[in-house]
Order: C-alpha cells, then sequence, then structure tokens
C-alpha cells in the first residue's frame, strides 16, 4: 500500500511540475501544434500534424481548467502531461514516464518531488483579449473591411462582434521579433455574451490578403468551447447554425441573414462547441475535409443527446466561402437555403 501511496504521489508531483511548464512540454512533446490563445492545438496525443487535440496551457494546479489538462474533440479522449509523454514517446510502464518527465525537468531520478507550487497565478488572458477588442475600431473602411470584400463579403455584416486594429502586435515565430499588422479582430463570447477571448486575422498592409507570415490567425483567451456569435441580439435563440472558419459562416449569413449563426474558428473547437440551453435545433456547416468531417459528426452526437434537432450543411467546393465566391451569390444562397427545413426556409432569408 505504501509503494501505490508513494507512485500517487509521484504521479502528482510531476504532473504539476509539468503544468508549470506546460508550452514548454507542448514544444517539446508536441511539436507538430502551435499555440492559439491559452491551448496548445494538435492533431492528436502522438503528435500528428492537425487542430483536434487541446492542451490548456495556463490555470490552476489541479481540478477543472487546469493547466496540462487536454482533450482530443476528434476523439473525446483526455489526459494530463505524464500522458502525453507516455503517448508521443510510446512508454507503456509508469518508471518509463516518470524518468523522461523527470530527464525533461532536470530533476533527481527519485520521487522526492513534493515541492511543485511556484504560487504564481496565471495571466488573466480573458481580460486581455477584452482589453483588445476595446481598442480596436469599426470595420467600416478598413482594410478589414477590404479583406472581407475580397473574400465575397460586404454590406450585409452584423458588426457588432468585428473589429479593426490597424497596429496588432504578434510575434514572428521565424525570427523572434515583435512586429505588427493590421488586424481583423472578431469577438470570441460564451453563453451569456462574456468576451472570453478574441480571434486576430493578421492582414497585409493594403488588406487585399491575409498577411504573409506563418499562422495568421492568432487566438488569445478561451475559445474551447466558445465561439464568434453573429446575430445573437442578446437572447437564446432555438434555431442556429455552426461553422468553423469565421469566413465560412459570415458566407452562410449571407443567404440566411436572419439566423444566429457561431464561428468556431477551428475543427477541433467545433467539435467542442457547447450548444446554448433551450436550443431546438443546430445546422453544422461541413467542411469537406476529414477533420471537418470528425469534429461535426462529435458535435451532432453531443447534440442529439441533448434532444437538439440536427441538420447538415454540406458545400460543394470546400467550404461555404468557397462556394460563395466559386458559384456566386445567388447560386449560393438557392443552394444553402434548399438544405433547410421547409418550415426554416422563409423564416430565415432576407
Amino acid at each position: 500500500m505504501a509503494a501505490i501511496d508513494s507512485t500517487r504521489q509521484t504521479a502528482s508531483d510531476l504532473t504539476v511540475r509539468l503544468a508549470q511548464r506546460a508550452e514548454a512540454v507542448c514544444k517539446y512533446y508536441l511539436s507538430n501544434g502551435v499555440r492559439c490563445g491559452n491551448y496548445w492545438l494538435v492533431g492528436d496525443v502522438k503528435n500528428c500534424p492537425g487542430r483536434s487535440l487541446f492542451v490548456r496551457l495556463t490555470g490552476p494546479e489541479s481540478g477543472r481548467g487546469a493547466a496540462g489538462r487536454w482533450s482530443d474533440a476528434a476523439t473525446g479522449e483526455f489526459g494530463d502531461l505524464l500522458d502525453v509523454i507516455a503517448h508521443s514517446q510510446g512508454y507503456s510502464a509508469f518508471s518509463e514516464v516518470a524518468h523522461e518527465a523527470r530527464r525533461f525537468l532536470s530533476l533527481p531520478q527519485g520521487p522526492n518531488l513534493h515541492s511543485a507550487s511556484t504560487g504564481v497565478a496565471p495571466i488573466d488572458k480573458g481580460q486581455k483579449a477584452k482589453k483588445l477588442f476595446d481598442a480596436c475600431q469599426p470595420i467600416s473602411h478598413s482594410f478589414a473591411e477590404t479583406y472581407l470584400r475580397t473574400r465575397g463579403l460586404d454590406g450585409f455584416i452584423d458588426y457588432a462582434a468585428l473589429r479593426f486594429h490597424p497596429h496588432a502586435y504578434l510575434r514572428d515565430p521565424t525570427t523572434g521579433h515583435r512586429i505588427s499588422r493590421p488586424a481583423l479582430v472578431a469577438a470570441v463570447t460564451d453563453a451569456a455574451g462574456t468576451i472570453v477571448g478574441v480571434q486576430r486575422t493578421f492582414l497585409r498592409f493594403d488588406g487585399q490578403d491575409k498577411a504573409s507570415i506563418a499562422d495568421p490567425r492568432r487566438s488569445m483567451g478561451s475559445i474551447f468551447g466558445h465561439g464568434v456569435r453573429i446575430g445573437w441580439n442578446g437572447y437564446d435563440p432555438k434555431v442556429i447554425a455552426v461553422g468553423e472558419g469565421l469566413e465560412t459562416v459570415l458566407s452562410l449569413r449571407t443567404a440566411l441573414p436572419k439566423m444566429p449563426m457561431v464561428a468556431c474558428l477551428s475543427a477541433g473547437n467545433l467539435g467542442a462547441f457547447v450548444p446554448p440551453p433551450g436550443l431546438r435545433r443546430l445546422y453544422i456547416a461541413l467542411d469537406d475535409d476529414r477533420a471537418g468531417h470528425q469534429a461535426a459528426s462529435r458535435l451532432a452526437d453531443r447534440a442529439r443527446n441533448l434532444g437538439v434537432g440536427v441538420h447538415f450543411i454540406w458545400s460543394q467546393c470546400g467550404d461555404a466561402n468557397d462556394d460563395l465566391r466559386a458559384l456566386g451569390f445567388d447560386a449560393f444562397r438557392a443552394s444553402v437555403v434548399s438544405q433547410l427545413l421547409a418550415s426554416d426556409r422563409s423564416r430565415f432569408q432576407a
């Protein structure tokens, strides 16, 4: 019994120590991923490319929202950073995992790790995200508006969740230097409408396309399970549409300007989206790739378990924005409307 208790204590102490260096752990063992707000995004716990697995980088030492905890929106798996080491390195015995964790942490190869806590409070990235959004300006007559027009999006947009920042800062992943670019900034909110994060789409200086940098889309704050809400108007809707990318959802909004929508910002986060209370019907816009289909299937299963009716909106060219630009507005709208239930067709059109 004493040996079992010692192993549990060792695992607990190692987990806390690893969580204090969560981003460094992810960069080393999940090197195919990327930081996105308070999370590290990667394909799976074995370090495959993709964005369906979320690792929390900040939070308390234990319990709900703890740093180092991860979940895979595609498979439903979850765990901590010891599991990351085990899966990414192919270890099956705890002794191997513990040895590797101690090596990474530069700790003696023994179980006495009791002084793990540093007592350092995590940075509130949600407040930082809200401060950034408050510092932005309306997108009208900005490079953000120019960018949206190049994607076939103009005139109809509910601007409440979208703003423009002329000099948003980021760190260039190639040089490590701090640079600034104009950015389309979208507010990520929870079900109560509280801003919990933002997504920044960094733009060229003429607004004609995204900036020519690695990962021109960057998120900040708590995006997991939330999204950019378009057209909610302060009430809990009974019928909504959700999709991955911001441009996908804004494209759907051109065809269905009266339907509330949510852009989840990634396939993984689409799979993790939390349907609002009282929802009766959910339309899911499908991106035509494996990650998109898996995430949509996972969300659909969870919604059906909550008693929500689920319907899919299929694209012909990859995603809804590709359809809008390839087919033209009239054909695109006809395609989208034809996939709605008859009772929703006249209700949500202009």
